[in-house]
């Protein structure tokens, strides 16, 4: 398993303080990220980490949503992700991934080496990256993946 590379967030929403990996070491972290334009992401990708949210949040996982804009980069602005978060009823921390000058691909997407949207990955208690998953992922896979490293020693 390879340490997760820390995020690079260029504004947040849901959250009064930014949130950096090495800050959430010792707790595990699903990083969900998606574009608001993207059909796999609304349909199901962040209903999903939604759902993860509220069914563990008397855990210490730690849930992050990751707007990853990788196309259609005129359209999807923090004004219109702002409203998508109001919209959806997103209450889960969300970070604008950082764009790159002259790059498409946003810096976090870049690190983790993302094919795309909707992409979930679980890091672990020790900052290791436990699950990459990209495209839609079952609800009961992805719950069983949490709460085996929820259940895991600590330490």
């Amino acid at each position: 398993m390879a340490l997760a590379p820390e995020i690079v967030v260029s504004r947040w929403f849901n959250t009064s303080e930014p949130l950096t990996l090495s800050s959430l070491r010792g707790r595990p972290v699903l990083l969900h990220a998606f574009q608001m334009l993207c059909p796999g992401c609304v349909a199901h990708g962040t209903p999903q980490t939604q759902r993860a949210f509220d069914l563990f949040r008397h855990s210490d996982l730690q849930v992050v949503g990751l707007h990853t804009v990788f196309e259609h980069h005129a359209a999807m602005t923090p004004v219109s992700l702002e409203a998508f978060i109001h919209e959806y009823r997103l209450t889960f921390p969300i970070g604008v991934d950082e764009a790159v000058e002259g790059v498409s691909m946003p810096a976090t997407m870049e690190r983790y080496g993302m094919q795309g949207t909707p992409t979930s990955i679980l890091i672990g208690r020790n900052g290791n990256i436990v699950h990459h998953g990209f495209g839609q992922q079952s609800d009961m896979a992805l719950g069983a993946i949490i709460a085996a490293e929820l259940a895991a020693p600590r330490g």
